[in-house]
């Protein structure tokens, strides 16, 4: 019987790890991870902005998903904080080298173009014009780099803010809880009355 429970557990892990799609946690923001679909259940802790997720599955009532995150923690968050769009993190490596890569090309394009002038005119303009769209390419690619880099910068400042924020909250609430304990205490034995002493003892 044990081995039969054993075999029917992996055989739902396993079909839910097939189900789970490719998903990130939004660059605008870090968010933290609960152990159950709201923000009721207890943080087991918190997620960075674009990271990599597995989406397991979406709760639509409280809002929150069920991931498991690229350290293989499974927890839920807040559905809105889950995007198919690829983090920046991702992205800027990639336009990175694909501007090495053109400006490669265009530097052997320029090299091929010297060496084959004379008496190559027909080749001299389609190198001319393989040159020019290069040279497009390597101005589209290189601007949408700086917009990245820019925006890169633009989000790790506001989620330094929002960790301060979030940090202010979360021992505004503590202290909170603690004021409200200690003035219990200090309330509570005068709320209750003392019993009176008997001659013979305590009654």
């Amino acid at each position: 019987m044990k081995k039969l429970f054993a075999a029917v557990f992996i055989a739902l892990m396993a079909s839910s790890a097939a189900w789970a799609q490719s998903r990130y946690i939004a660059d605008e923001l870090f968010t933290y991870m609960h152990s159950g679909p709201s923000n009721n259940y207890r943080i087991i802790g918190s997620v960075d902005a674009g990271t990599k997720i597995n989406l397991l599955q979406t709760n639509k009532e409280t809002g929150y998903s069920e991931i498991v995150d690229d350290r293989g923690r499974k927890g839920w968050v807040q559905s809105k904080f889950v995007t198919a769009r690829e983090s920046v993190a991702l992205r800027l490596p990639r336009l990175e080298k694909e501007l090495v890569e053109v400006k490669a090309q265009l530097a052997n394009a320029r090299q091929s173009a010297d060496s084959e002038k004379a008496g190559l005119a027909d080749s001299l303009e389609l190198r001319n014009q393989q040159i020019s769209e290069l040279e497009q390419k390597y101005g589209e690619i290189n601007a949408q780099l700086t917009n990245i880099e820019s925006e890169n910068r633009q989000l790790r400042a506001k989620i330094d803010t929002q960790k301060d924020d979030l940090l202010l909250k979360y021992f505004t609430y503590g202290g909170g809880v603690a004021g409200l304990g200690l003035l219990f205490g200090l309330i509570l034995p005068h709320l209750i009355p003392r019993r009176k002493k008997s001659p013979n003892g305590w009654a």
